[in-house]
């Protein structure tokens, strides 16, 4: 299968309302578990669990059932005048429903330079068109260029160089008026 393939599959997963895909063709072997089969598991262990939050650990390229990682619920944050709801959080609300976000089109590992000591592809400020690479993701052994698919600065990076990327997590915030 290729790369291509393989990334529509997880798209069409995604898009459905499938908990798990499996696929098997010669050597090769390919096992889909979408975000709702860990909220699944999450939902039967909250009811027995009422105080904690449970976030689910939804790796779907991995082929071993993963459990839910038990975190504390974590309190509102508060405005400087005790409310939840200050003005400076709207105005930062409002500013960020403007920005585009770039994401990742697969899970693996997420670096932000083609090699460790070089320069990294984009930084906050630098402007990009459509089509310019930003990153890379490692999957399986593959290192694939992550292109940009919206034009604009570089306002925020918000995934760590080397560290694990969720399918369509948010790596970067874009200023498309930039």
């Amino acid at each position: 299968m290729t790369f291509k393939e393989i990334t529509e599959i997880i798209k069409l997963v995604n898009k459905s309302n499938l908990t798990e895909f499996k696929v098997k063709n010669g050597d090769f072997s390919l096992n889909i578990r979408t975000k709702k089969y860990g909220k699944m598991i999450a939902n039967q262990q909250q009811q027995q669990m009422p105080q904690q939050q449970l976030i689910p650990i939804a790796n779907p390229m991995t082929t071993a059932v993963q459990q839910p990682v038990i975190a504390p619920t974590p309190a509102p944050e508060k405005g400087s005048n005790g409310s939840s709801d200050s003005k400076d959080s709207k105005e930062g609300k409002e500013a960020k429903a403007d920005l585009l976000e770039i994401k990742s089109p697969m899970v693996g590992t997420f670096y932000r330079a083609p090699e460790p000591g070089k320069p990294s592809y984009v930084n906050v400020g630098d402007y990009v068109e459509k089509g310019t690479v930003v990153a890379i993701v490692e999957a399986m052994k593959l290192f694939n260029e992550i292109e940009s698919e919206v034009s604009g600065r570089i306002v925020d990076v918000l995934a760590e160089d080397a560290s694990p990327v969720e399918y369509d997590q948010v790596m970067y915030l874009v200023d498309p008026k930039g």
